[in-house]
C-alpha cells in the first residue's frame, strides 16, 4: 500500500521568496489548486471500506456468484508507480548546484573587482577640484601630452596623421 499524505510537503513561505512579483499570482493559484487537491485526498478514508461478504451471500441467490466476485476482488492489487525519476532529479540538482556555485564565485570575484575600483575612485579628487596636471596624473591614457604625443585639434584619433579607418582597412583585407 502506498504511504498516504497528510500535509503538503512543499515550503510555500520560501518558495513564494523566490518568486517574481509579477509572477506571485500564478504562484496563489497554483497554491489554491494544490490545497483543494490535497483536501480531496483527505476527504476519503485511507483504507478502502471492508465489504461484507456474508450479507451478499445470503441475499444474492446464484451460487458461487459473491465467491468468485469475493476471490477476483481480493486478488485484485492496484500497483503503485515506481519512482523512477527522483534520481535523475538529485543528479540534474547536483549539476545545477555546481553552475550555481561556480556563478557565486564568479560573482563575488567580479564583485571584489568593482569594490577595487570603486575604492579606487572614491580616492580620486573630485573631478570639479581636478587641476588639468591631475588630471594627466589620474589617466595618462586620456590626458593630453603636446610634448611626446603631440595632436591636432579636437584632438579625436581620427583627426590625427596616420589614421586609417578601421572599417576601410577591414575591407581592403577581404
Amino acid at each position: 500500500m502506498a504511504k498516504r499524505i497528510s500535509q503538503s510537503s512543499v515550503n510555500w513561505a520560501s518558495l513564494a521568496e523566490r518568486v517574481p512579483a509579477e509572477q506571485k499570482t500564478n504562484l496563489a493559484a497554483f497554491k489554491i489548486k494544490s490545497d483543494s487537491y490535497l483536501r480531496r485526498v483527505l476527504a476519503n478514508p485511507p483504507e478502502v471500506p471492508k465489504i461484507n461478504w456474508a450479507q451478499y451471500k445470503n441475499t444474492i441467490p446464484v451460487a458461487g456468484m459473491v465467491d468468485n466476485f469475493q476471490k477476483q476482488f481480493e486478488a485484485l492489487t492496484i500497483p503503485y508507480p515506481a519512482d523512477t525519476l527522483t534520481a535523475k532529479v538529485d543528479a540534474q540538482w547536483a549539476e545545477i548546484k555546481k553552475s550555481i556555485e561556480a556563478f557565486v564565485n564568479e560573482s563575488n570575484a567580479s564583485i571584489a573587482t568593482y569594490q577595487k575600483q570603486i575604492s579606487e575612485t572614491k580616492a580620486l579628487l573630485p573631478f570639479d577640484q581636478m587641476t588639468m596636471e591631475d588630471v594627466r596624473d589620474s589617466y595618462p591614457e586620456l590626458a593630453l601630452d603636446p610634448l611626446n604625443k603631440p595632436t591636432f585639434w579636437p584632438h579625436t584619433p581620427d583627426e590625427q596623421e596616420g589614421y586609417v579607418d578601421p572599417e576601410k582597412q577591414a575591407q581592403s583585407a577581404h
